[in-house]
């Protein structure tokens, strides 16, 4: 269990570094191309469709790329 959180702990932070770079060199994740918001009397809605495809193909690249290597 001990390895497992600090597995997590260490993918979390790699996350949040990329976003962070992402962000410095001109890419704000959540706010691409695709993305909409809905916004009314006293309430926003938010749709992060080009974010979510975006994720998904660099998730997808990432397992793939794992994938073979454990072949």
């Amino acid at each position: 269990m001990g390895r497992t959180l600090i597995f997590l702990g260490i993918g979390l932070f790699a996350i949040g570094s990329a976003l962070l770079l992402l962000q410095k060199i001109g890419m704000p994740i959540g706010r691409l191309p695709g993305d909409f918001t809905w916004r009314g009397r006293g309430t926003s809605v938010y749709f992060p469709f080009g974010t979510s495809i975006f994720l998904s193909v660099v998730f997808s690249i990432v397992f793939y790329v794992i994938a073979r290597l454990r072949k």
